[in-house]
């Protein structure tokens, strides 16, 4: 688990402007509407209550908190499309 790369991801988040942030939360539905499974879709539903995704970056921002700091970074490699996937 990159730990320092959810902090960042937060980080970003919590920069955006309001505009920005709309448009971040149509793409990420629009994703998940796409590329998720029916049971990952449910357990985001539920978490869909809670829209106002600034409580989402600040719930984020403690749990990424809570994880050791001490955990090696990942290469931009292993943090890549091909880092992650098997592409043929």
């Amino acid at each position: 688990m990159n730990v320092k790369l959810i902090d960042s991801l937060a980080h970003i988040i919590k920069s955006l402007t309001l505009e920005e942030k709309m448009l971040l939360e149509e793409k990420i539905k629009t994703e998940i509407n796409e590329n998720i499974s029916v049971k990952s879709s449910k357990i985001l539903a539920s978490s869909e209550k809670n829209n106002d995704l600034e409580q989402w970056t600040n719930k984020l921002q403690k749990w990424s908190e809570r994880h050791p700091k001490n955990i090696p970074m990942l290469s931009d490699y292993g943090v890549s499309r091909g880092g992650i996937y098997e592409e043929d």
